[in-house]
């Protein structure tokens, strides 16, 4: 079971003006399940996105890139799930192209117009037809209430849909951000996530979206691990659709681009925090704060080192205060000058090493106290500078194991 994380409430989705989306079953993998998701966009939309930074990406990011690159006005989106599209050659981008071709055709536009996703299992042929078969149904369903359905229908291994949603007010005009994520193993996104989609009817100078959406990445989802797995189809998509009737957002550093990118910020981080609670086999959400460092790249050295860690990991799993797995995590984070007699280590509210060392006024019982809650914090100080970043993770179970050995069955 998720950690501390619920379904949201289709109710409280609000919809998009200028976004419309259709959710149906076109049997990709397993029968029965929804597993095509299409996004209608009105024109005059702004689209940006950021991929992946494994080498070995999925054909649909390379095409995403590609279409995005040109500069095309993108009128849809068409997602699906059960197979990644990975590892596939040249047959996988044949296919992902012709998914395109067939959902301009249906559309009245050009491929260049549409950006695919897939998600699944990696190495096998994406079975196009089942998908070009499906997507009258899709368009057909499409309507703008259809978040909910859409956090539904992109999940794998997920064991809720993931989506948030709020309302700001931007010179006097009511603006709502929404948006959907999926992702619960292979998790360390080197970008984004395994795939997010939000979207605002703000009226925003298109030219910012590029930049703004790299601002989020950098602040939610590049700041969440599960197991250090850097997936080849991470995608993260920002769409504006310029409805909301506001005054021009054109710099973000504004009063309304403040406001706007606070709001926006809000839904990436519930969305990447989201997966991080719903990581496969959790049972615990770990905040790593990293303070004192010279730079905020040694913080996050240090705090993924904690992250990555499998003994601090199954130690958090068992509610083993074997805190020296800490300590060895920051020592080997590859700080080479760190003077481990500045290093001060906290469970929540518990001092547990001083000056490098254990604390004196540390007991056993304390530590085990907080290693026994869902909701952890581990921070840690290394008194070199005024630096700090944070990371969000969970602990690593049996259940990780049983699922990913059982993944393809």
């Amino acid at each position: 079971m998720p950690v501390n994380l619920s379904a949201p409430d289709p109710a409280s989705l609000h919809p998009i003006a200028g976004v419309r989306i259709g959710v149906t079953e076109a049997g990709v993998r397993k029968a029965n399940r929804k597993d095509l998701t299409v996004f209608l966009l009105d024109e005059g939309a702004a689209v940006a996105g950021v991929f992946t930074k494994n080498r070995f990406c999925a054909a649909p990011v390379q095409i995403c890139r590609e279409h995005l690159a040109k500069g095309s006005d993108i009128r849809a989106m068409v997602i699906n799930t059960g197979n990644a599209n990975a590892g596939t050659g040249a047959d996988g981008l044949a296919r992902a192209n012709a998914t395109c071709d067939a959902l301009a055709k249906e559309l009245g536009i050009t491929a260049a117009q549409i950006l695919p996703f897939s998600t699944g299992v990696i190495m096998e042929p994406l079975p196009v037809e089942r998908i070009v078969a499906g997507l009258p149904a899709a368009i057909a369903a499409a309507a703008p209430n259809n978040w909910g359905n859409a956090a539904s229908g992109i999940m794998t291994t997920d064991t809720v849909p993931k989506a948030f949603s709020t309302q700001v007010q931007l010179s006097g005009k009511t603006v709502s951000v929404t948006g959907i994520s999926k992702g619960a193993g292979m998790i360390r996104p080197n970008m984004a996530t395994m795939l997010s989609f939000v979207a605002t009817d703000a009226n925003i100078a298109p030219a910012l979206l590029k930049d703004l959406v790299r601002d989020l990445a950098d602040q939610s989802f590049n700041r969440v691990t599960i197991d250090g797995d850097t997936s080849t189809n991470d995608s993260f998509v920002l769409i504006a659709t310029q409805k909301a009737g506001n005054a021009e957002v054109t710099s973000m550093d504004s009063a309304d681009g403040k406001t706007l990118k606070a709001a926006l910020l809000d839904v990436a981080q519930k969305l990447s925090q989201a997966i991080v609670r719903d990581g496969e086999g959790a049972t615990k959400f770990i905040t790593i704060q990293v303070e004192g460092g010279n730079t905020g790249d040694e913080c996050r050295l240090v705090a993924y080192a904690i992250a990555h860690s499998p003994l601090v990991k199954t130690a958090f799993f068992a509610s083993d205060p074997n805190l020296g797995r800490i300590l060895a995590a920051v020592g080997y984070a590859g700080i080479d000058d760190l003077d481990q007699s500045g290093i001060d280590l906290y469970l929540d509210d518990v001092h547990v090493a001083k000056q490098g060392g254990r604390n004196p006024d540390y007991r056993e019982e304390d530590g085990q106290r907080v290693m026994k809650q869902t909701e952890i914090t581990v921070r840690v100080k290394l008194g070199r500078g005024t630096a700090a970043d944070t990371v969000w993770t969970c602990d690593l179970s049996h259940e990780y194991v049983t699922i990913n050995a059982d993944y393809r069955s």
